[in-house]
């Protein structure tokens, strides 16, 4: 394993493995699809029947017994219309978790405590609560859910916690390739004026207060828009006594009524691409919003569509992409119905030189679907599989509930889901092709990638109509690439020489005879502490302690290095000792302006709101980082890299450093990120910074 950084090296001794790279090429599965079993009559469903009525405040209340097991399940559903967030994106799904945070009567901790102590579930939502429990604790658990649902309080203590946590996802999203193209194909497929096209973000996230959340649901939490869904043992009488004892309290009110534009189709073709540096593999998305209503026609004839293009294992694109091609791990379509707009979107991870190869496999696979008639034997198999997994759902209270809401909200005959594998049977082939050619339309959509543009970019220029990318942020707005001109007769070299003036300057370098750095690393909610000492520009340790514990030292001595901690002992070598020999000099940099290094400037781009200059470097050895330097600072800003993992397999590693500050005239980075080694970002903040303190060399030893 490549370890390019001190602060690197500890963690990959730390961890027990690094995260894994692209798939290898995998062996064809025999095709399933070519020997399918003969149709049969389609499985009668009983779901049983509703029984619903209202209460005085307008409560509707839908009832479904069944009393295989002694359990009930109880949900309450506000059917508001979405809320448009705008700054403070993020707050009504905060709302909805921290209803259940506290009350006028309970703490949190009380509420878990009276749940757990009857060995019931509890959750709420945006919409309202939902729990389940024995047949014999339903008083109990409807006492604290009717508690949760009208008297919360939104406690700040709660908020605030939530908003650390919450802070933490945010961080480790920014170097989520997945999560970027995620929230990026949300914003493409609907604009930031729709409710569906917002994205939380930790400006948007500081922005959130409990007053709006009590503004929410003082407006939209109102029986009169609601269902209160039983599922389970229990009879109508008996829910209705619960429904009037708990809810009937609750006060209805008129609701405001919301409603949106639908989010324009593209008339053509275009490639939207997010620049992730160093990446070595590109997530790419095929999205567009879709009109299509739950409980149409269209609904399960749709969803055998996609299932057969990509939506289970054995589909169209993941046959082409993992088994054929053995590109990716998985490709996947989705094709989603609602009641303001649905989706469609295609996705895979694949190493970068296949980005525009997999697109191509994917448009011809989405086209397929649209030009040529499904074979009856893959048409059978997918109707199968799907009769599996809904007849599977069944098993689940909280599945049948779904049902009994879809119907009364969307107005569903009473026996759609009892027909649901009737109709799912029926489905022809010329029905498959008919969903293909209104709901498939790869001409038409946004094919976002985020990647590495200097490796992927310019061959995405062939799938978009006018030829041109649109380069966005990972928040979804747009960026232009090398947007400013670089100065006349700028160099690489001129760039490493700034930075080294900007440090202090080689003379102030040359001064210094030691170092000693303590820093204390984060990852996730364990410390670890991080001493390193330098001596003489040509020796260094760093030893990395936990709980008083030596978990990993390394040594250079000028002449020989060597490793130890739990692992046992070894010698070092190769490029772990040439990665180790860098690291004892005072300023790396300035050893790549003393020869033996390849420097080359790229141009500039955009780091935490800063311009820099790319600079690659090219060490003696062949092994390459990508460096960014501040224009106005000329300070260091990230260094990426790309590392071979324990799997063989390449994994890019990027090192923000900040907080630069002056110790005896020379500047140090203060504090440092690293994303790309762990699903979360790891960070080490120096303690303590002693200069030219008389090292002895005793540090030093090899053993």
């Amino acid at each position: 394993m490549k370890k390019f950084h001190f602060f690197t090296l500890f963690v990959a001794a730390f961890l027990a493995f690094a995260p894994s790279g692209q798939a290898q090429k995998t062996k064809t599965k025999p095709d399933v699809r070519s020997s399918a079993p003969k149709a049969g009559p389609a499985p009668k469903i009983q779901i049983g029947k509703a029984e619903s009525f209202k209460l005085d405040n307008g409560l509707t209340v839908i009832v479904m017994e069944n009393h295989k097991l002694p359990k009930v399940s109880f949900r309450v559903f506000a059917d508001y219309d979405p809320v448009l967030e705008k700054d403070a994106a993020g707050y009504v799904q905060m709302m909805g978790d921290l209803m259940s945070k506290g009350t006028t009567k309970r703490s949190k901790a009380q509420i878990d405590e009276e749940i757990d102590f009857i060995g019931a579930s509890l959750s709420s939502s945006p919409n309202g609560v939902a729990g389940e429990c024995l047949t014999k604790h339903a008083d109990k658990l409807l006492d604290v859910m009717s508690d949760v649902l009208l008297h919360p309080t939104f406690p700040q203590e709660e908020l605030d916690k939530a908003k650390r946590r919450t802070e933490s996802g945010l961080a480790q999203e920014k170097n989520d390739a997945n999560a970027i193209a995620r929230k990026v194909g949300s914003i493409l497929r609907y604009g930031k004026d729709h409710p569906y096209g917002e994205e939380m973000t930790e400006a948007s996230l500081a922005k959130i207060n409990v007053d709006q959340m009590k503004a929410l649901y003082n407006m939209a939490l109102k029986p009169n828009i609601s269902y209160l869904v039983v599922v389970g043992d229990i009879n109508k009488a008996k829910a209705e006594q619960y429904a009037k004892q708990y809810f009937g309290s609750w006060q209805k009110a008129d609701v405001e009524k919301r409603t949106y534009p639908t989010p324009p189709q593209l008339e053509k073709a275009q490639v939207d691409f997010v620049h992730k540096p160093g990446a070595v593999q590109s997530v790419i998305s095929i999205t567009y919003p879709v009109e299509l209503r739950p409980g149409t026609p269209d609904v399960i004839r749709s969803r055998v569509m996609n299932a057969i293009l990509g939506g289970y294992f054995n589909s169209r694109v993941n046959a082409n992409l993992r088994e054929g091609h053995g590109w990716t791990y998985g490709a996947r379509t989705s094709l989603s119905s609602d009641k303001l707009v649905g989706s469609f979107n295609a996705t895979a991870s694949v190493r970068n030189a296949v980005s525009d190869s997999s697109i191509i496999e994917f448009v011809k696979e989405m086209n397929r679907m649209r030009t040529e008639a499904v074979p009856a034997a893959e048409l059978q198999v997918v109707k199968n599989v799907i009769t599996g997994q809904f007849s599977q759902s069944l098993e689940e209270p909280g599945t049948v509930a779904d049902f009994a809401l879809s119907i009364a909200r969307y107005g569903l005959p009473a026996d759609y889901y009892e027909k649901y594998l009737e109709v799912l049977q029926s489905v022809t082939p010329e029905e498959v092709m008919t969903m293909a050619q209104k709901y498939v339309r790869p001409g038409q959509a946004h094919i976002l990638v985020v990647g590495n543009k200097d490796d992927v970019a310019d061959r995405l220029k062939q799938f978009s109509a006018d030829g041109k990318i649109n380069f966005l942020d990972a928040q979804g707005n747009p960026v232009k690439m090398n947007n400013q001109e670089l100065p006349a007769g700028i160099t690489a070299q001129q760039i490493v020489e700034d930075y080294v003036n900007a440090i202090g300057g080689t003379a102030k370098i040359a001064a210094l005879k030691d170092v000693q750095t303590s820093a204390t690393m984060q990852v996730s909610v364990q410390s670890l502490n991080v001493t390193t000492w330098q001596k003489g520009g040509n020796k260094v340790t760093m030893e990395m302690t936990m709980n008083g514990q030596v978990v990993s030292r390394r040594v250079y001595d000028g002449t020989a290095g060597a490793e130890s901690g739990m692992g046992g002992a070894r010698a070092l070598e190769g490029e772990d000792l040439a990665d180790l020999k860098e690291q004892a000099s005072f300023s790396k940099e300035a050893g790549y302006l003393a020869g033996g290094y390849k420097l080359s400037l790229k141009g500039v781009e955009e780091v935490n709101g800063s311009n820099a200059y790319v600079v690659d470097v090219e060490r003696p050895d062949g092994a390459k980082s990508t460096e960014y330097y501040d224009m106005k600072t000329s300070l260091k800003l990230r260094e990426v890299r790309t590392t071979t993992g324990q799997d063989g397999e390449p994994s890019t590693m990027t090192i923000d450093f900040a907080d630069y500050k002056e110790t005896n005239g020379v500047k140090f980075p203060n504090t440092m990120t690293i994303n790309g080694l762990m699903p979360i970002p790891i960070s080490s903040t120096v303690s303590e910074i002693k200069v030219n303190a008389g090292i002895d060399d005793k540090v030093f030893n090899l053993k």
